[in-house]
This record gives structure tokens, sequence and C-alpha cells, in this order.
């Protein structure tokens, strides 16, 4: 079993201009307070958002190179903390020029571990590149944690890749203002049914966004939630070994789709990706669930 993890999840407006000395007081006031939580996990582009209705800089403006003077102040921020940051995303300017919706986390030791380029910009209204690859990062004891942005929820490939890669827990750090938001927390419940993992979609608060931040364990029942836009933080201490446990058991005791295939069932082609579902390389037909192969390669 893995460590029992104590994360919350922080629904918040964006600090006024994105201003750093706000996000920083207001992240160490919450380590005092809740001296027990390892994670924290802030809303997308939680620091590269202007105030409603205001002219500022767009993303063009905002970007810069990840490994820029924001990043060195957030790794700082974790480092003297000793907590794990999941800050939201940020704009990134890529070495090849181009601009990305780019989450980061990191670690205790005050390191960048994962930095994930949002891989389904919301179009037409996000001007964003697309990023390319799918992310995990390991996280000390408690486990392997996946990243996705916003809109990627409505793709459920990529949770799925996720959780393929052994993904145990998938944060979902959202900025959503409008009217979609009832949907997005059935997706969230539903790439966690679905996947069998822990799902984390931490939206931003009024004026921001419009709240409504919960987390779904791997059996799609919701753990915690809020169920309007004000500011508020989630609390919650999960283990992310139960993944194993429900996808070895079942969802309900019944339900084991990591174990739907099986070594000698006839591939099957999926079209729309020019790819196939090879049994021999899908959840248990190798002989047990993502979490445990991974932990027998190892």
């Amino acid at each position: 079993m893995a460590s029992p993890l104590p994360l919350a999840l922080v629904q918040d407006p964006a600090p006024p201009a994105g201003n750093l000395d706000t996000f920083a007081r207001g992240l160490e006031r919450l380590a005092r307070q809740r001296p027990a939580v390892r994670l924290y996990v802030y809303p997308e582009l939680h620091l590269a958002t202007n105030a409603p209705g205001e002219d500022g800089p767009g993303p063009e403006e905002l970007a810069q190179p990840l490994d820029g003077p924001l990043d060195l102040r957030l790794g700082e921020l974790a480092g003297d903390l000793g907590v794990w940051l999941a800050p939201g995303s940020l704009y990134e300017r890529g070495a090849d020029g181009n601009v990305y919706n780019t989450a980061p986390v990191y670690s205790p030791e005050g390191r960048r571990v994962a930095a994930y380029r949002k891989i389904c910009p919301w179009r037409p209204y996000e001007t964003v590149t697309p990023g390319t690859e799918f992310v995990v990062f390991e996280m000390g004891e408690y486990g392997r944690v996946g990243l996705t942005i916003c809109y990627d929820a409505w793709f459920p490939e990529i949770t799925r890749n996720l959780a393929h890669l052994g993904a145990e827990l998938v944060l979902n750090v959202v900025q959503t203002p409008t009217s979609d938001r009832e949907q997005e927390t059935v997706l969230a419940r539903a790439n966690a049914l679905t996947n069998q993992v822990f799902v984390a979609s931490v939206n931003a608060a009024t004026p921001t966004g419009v709240g409504r931040s919960l987390l779904a364990d791997p059996e799609g029942r919701v753990r915690a939630h809020a169920p309007g836009a004000d500011a508020c933080v989630l609390t919650d201490v999960i283990d992310l070994g139960e993944t194993d446990r429900v996808r070895r058991y079942g969802t309900a005791g019944l339900n084991r789709p990591w174990q739907q295939f099986r070594p000698g069932d006839a591939a099957l082609d999926l079209p729309l990706y020019s790819g196939r579902i090879e049994p021999g390389t899908w959840g248990a037909g190798r002989g047990g669930s993502p979490r445990t192969k991974r932990h027998e390669a190892s």
C-alpha cells in the first residue's frame, strides 16, 4: 500500500494581476493552518489571469521560459515549506518560440519534477499551441500522479493514457467561468470511474471561475466537493494504493475493465486512431493492474 496522502485543493480566485507575493502569502498561511497537508493544488492559469473586465497582458506578453524567474520562485516556495506544489498552470514560452499552457509541479526539495503542456486547448477561444506528451511523475512514497488541464477532461483518451502509464491520481486544474461546469463535474467522476483512478478537478473561485471543485475516488464516488463558487479549501487524506484494490477486485466488487483483455484474445482495431488494442499489453493482460506491473518492473 502507498503512504496516506493528505492533500488540499485550493479553490481560489486568481490573485490580483497574478501577484506572486499574494500567492506566496496565501500558501504560507495554509501551510501553517494545515501542517499535515503534503500536496497543494491550485486552478488553471492561477498566476496568469487578468481580473474580469480588466484589459491586461495576454499570453504572448505573459509567457516566459519554463526555467525563468517564476519557476525559480515557485520551487523555492515549495522547498521552504517542504510541500509538493501544483500551482495551477502558466504561460510557457517554449524553445520553439511557441506559447503553451503548462502545468508544473514542485517537490518538497524545491525541484520542478514535472511540467505538462495542455494537449487540448479550448478552441477557438484559447490560442496557445497544443502539447504533445502525456505526463506522469512519481510522488515519493505516495504513488504516481498524472496531469491534465481543464478541457483535456473532455477527451477520454487523455486520462486513459495516463492510467495506462500508471497514474493513480490525475490532477485536472481548471479555470471555468462558464455554464458547462455542470458537465465537467460529470466528466471528472466518469474519468475516475472508467479508469479506476482518483481525479481531482480544481476550479477557480469567483470571479475567476464558478468553483464546484471536487475529488472523486477510483470508484467514481465524490469524496469532497465545493457546492458553489466561493473561495474554499477542500482537504482529504487518500491512499493511492486504493487504485490497485479497485482494479483487482472491481468497482462495487464487480467491474474490472483493466482485466478485460487477456493474452490470446484477438486484437481490436481502433480505426479512429490508426491503432489497436493489443490484449497482451492491456491492464491485467500482463499479469496485473498498471500499478502492479510498474512495481514488478522496478
